[in-house]
């Protein structure tokens, strides 16, 4: 190792957590984890000194090695139900089969969701884990499952509706509107109190970042930890609202700064409490909320089917 290879202690133990992490919700488990996070390091070590030095990110470069370890072994148990998924990528990863040391994974998510994934073919879970878990980025995701963009986005949707259904309970438009109205007053009010009460005692949170900006890269999970989440988030600040808008053809929340839209939430109600908190973040997802704008910085045109009024 030279000096161009020093790597600061916490950044190596928060690498080889997060590679620990992505291949935990892959699998399921912790043992299976360690023994691909183990192998990804003995192929980086694998490369010459040159190969390393060309790779411009080696987190990605791990991350998307522990992708397709996972993928191998998905493959070898189940066949990859899903047809012929991940098919391109299986035969470039070689998989060691020695015991792990005992290491505990310390995963910072909500063990009910990792239960649920159970109801996702292979393909909709191994997608839905790197997209929403872990917000890697559509062509990192396409490039480690060996599917186009479109497909996978297809996949990680589907996931979610399955997700959705397994949580949710029959809700009425109006009973769904006014919690979300409630949701937007505890925000604006930052009241972590009320916001809280409003929310199931296991309650989990996406923030899909997209890798274009600095959100939450894991679930956030339990009613205070939402909360805080959400309030910090939605700090009240110059220049920005939060107001109830129809969101896939449901009353949601949408987050504007100096009028540009900066997040829209989807929630998700059973039992009179949300269940599921879903924060697009991702510049490229929220291009449609977002109409041109001309040189002075006005938008060009209005969008009159995304009027929003106040959280009253």
């Amino acid at each position: 190792m030279d000096e161009a290879d020093a790597v600061p202690i916490a950044e190596l133990l928060d690498e080889r957590r997060y590679l620990l992490d992505v291949a935990y919700w892959m699998l399921g488990s912790a043992g299976e984890a360690e023994r691909v996070v183990d192998e990804v390091y003995r192929r980086w070590y694998g490369l010459s000194d040159t190969a390393r030095r060309e790779i411009v990110r080696p987190r990605c470069w791990l991350a998307k090695t522990a992708g397709r370890s996972c993928l191998m072994r998905l493959a070898l148990a189940d066949r990859l139900d899903d047809g012929d998924f991940g098919a391109g990528v299986l035969e470039a990863v070689e998989v060691a089969e020695r015991p792990a040391a005992a290491l505990e994974v310390e995963v910072e998510v909500s063990r009910i969701l990792l239960d649920g994934l159970g109801c996702l073919s292979t393909a909709e879970r191994v997608v839905f884990v790197l997209n929403d878990v872990f917000g890697m980025t559509p062509d990192t995701v396409a490039d480690i499952v060996g599917r186009s963009e479109p497909e996978c986005a297809d996949l990680a949707e589907r996931a979610r509706d399955c997700l959705r259904a397994q949580r949710s309970h029959p809700t009425t438009p109006r009973e769904h509107d006014v919690l979300v109205r409630a949701v937007g007053r505890a925000c604006l009010a930052e009241d972590a109190e009320f916001l809280a009460s409003l929310l199931c005692p296991d309650v989990t949170a996406f923030f899909d970042g997209g890798g274009k900006v600095r959100a939450l890269s894991r679930p956030v999970h339990g009613g205070r930890q939402v909360a805080h989440s959400l309030l910090t988030l939605l700090a009240r600040r110059p220049r920005t609202t939060l107001t109830p808008q129809s969101v896939n053809g449901r009353t949601g929340l949408v987050a504007r700064y100096d009028h540009q839209v900066a997040a829209v939430i989807s929630l998700d109600i059973a039992d009179h409490r949300v269940t599921q908190v879903w924060v697009i973040l991702n510049p490229d997802k929220l291009r449609s909320w977002n109409p041109p704008t001309t040189r002075d910085g006005r938008a060009s045109h209005r969008l009159p089917s995304q009027r929003g009024d106040s959280c009253s």
